[in-house]
């Protein structure tokens, strides 16, 4: 395995960075904090354009626009990258680019443009969950743990070599939202650590890139509304994680009469605790999977192909998400009645 050390960086380095969402936030005001006290200097900000929301359609800044009008930086959002980003950029003359989230893949030129190199903070343990949605698949696949890799970008899907990586371990009540607020301040603290480690001449602990292992390669394509869809042949377990991992965007999903019942958040049932509790209720020995074997107060159980789901946090179609005890005192769901895949 080739390792590749960094060259030091100057003491009062020039650094752009590039982000668009919440989850980058973090980051920019962590580099933008680590500048002022080291004398060095964020020159720019790159992000996506402002996109219209709400009812009324009106722009509204991308997060890390927001907290660079805050910290008096000057934000580039270019539609696309072409030449005149590509000048602009340019002539910054910066040393590094810190990119997070950014939500564009950059051309090998850009990726040349400082002499240090662009590094880019990814939300998984590097090589597995590789692209767009590495939090959610972590949550999915059922991995116990996960963390944020600081990498050195090149024409790869975050195929570069990397340099720190920081971990976190998954607790079973994590879903979507927060564990990308725990990454979040994770990606922050490890940009630190890595830009520490970079301008100390004296450090034990030298920046040094290396490349990715070849086993462990996974990928996390972009989620899809199919993702989010329940297939109650799975086992319970394999449903808990997939409801975990689409908490945020699309949310699982099943069929019920008037159409998509969205189910935010559940508890999984056990082969164990199923026997045990057919053994009390026989005459459900035959349940297929997806019809319901129990309305209780916290909601309603469901057969799964292994073990069985109790559904906690509900959404009928065009009404407010519910507790699952709630969903069943005003639904008429009975014992026996079969939810289906959307």
């Amino acid at each position: 395995m080739t390792l590749l050390q960094a060259s030091p960086l100057s003491s009062q380095p020039r650094i752009l960075f590039m982000g668009t969402p919440e989850f980058a936030v973090p980051s920019l005001q962590a580099l933008y904090d680590w500048c002022t006290q080291q004398g060095g200097e964020v020159v720019g900000v790159v992000s996506q354009p402002d996109r219209p929301k709400g009812r009324g359609k009106r722009l509204q800044r991308t997060p890390v626009a927001a907290l660079s009008d805050t910290l008096g930086l000057t934000c580039y959002q270019w539609p696309r990258l072409n030449q005149d980003s590509f000048d602009t950029l340019t002539a910054l003359k910066y040393d590094l680019a810190v990119v997070i989230a950014y939500g564009k893949i950059l051309p090998a030129r850009y990726l040349n443009l400082p002499q240090f190199g662009c590094i880019n903070l990814h939300a998984s343990i590097l090589p597995a969950h590789r692209g767009a949605a590495p939090i959610q698949w972590a949550l999915i696949n059922g991995d116990a743990e996960t963390g944020v890799s600081v990498m050195k970008l090149d024409e790869g899907m975050d195929t570069g070599p990397v340099a720190h990586i920081k971990t976190t371990s998954i607790d079973l009540s994590d879903h979507a939202q927060s564990l990308f607020q725990r990454l979040s301040t994770l990606s922050a603290a490890a940009l630190t650590d890595v830009l520490d480690r970079w301008i100390d001449p004296e450090t034990t602990q030298p920046v040094v890139f290396s490349p990715q292992p070849t086993e462990g390669v996974s990928h996390a394509p972009m989620l899809t509304k199919a993702d989010g869809v329940l297939q109650w042949e799975k086992s319970s377990l394999s449903l808990f994680n997939l409801i975990r991992g689409v908490s945020a965007w699309p949310g699982g999903q099943t069929q019920i009469s008037e159409g998509v019942l969205k189910v935010h958040s559940a508890t999984s049932w056990t082969e164990e605790k199923l026997e045990k509790y057919l053994i009390e209720h026989p005459e459900l020995e035959a349940a297929k999977p997806g019809q319901v074997l129990a309305i209780t107060k916290q909601g309603p159980v469901i057969r799964c192909g292994e073990g069985a789901l109790l559904l906690t946090k509900i959404q009928r179609p065009s009404k407010q998400a519910t507790s699952g005890g709630d969903f069943c005192r005003g639904y008429p769901l009975r014992l026996g009645s079969l939810l289906s895949d959307c």
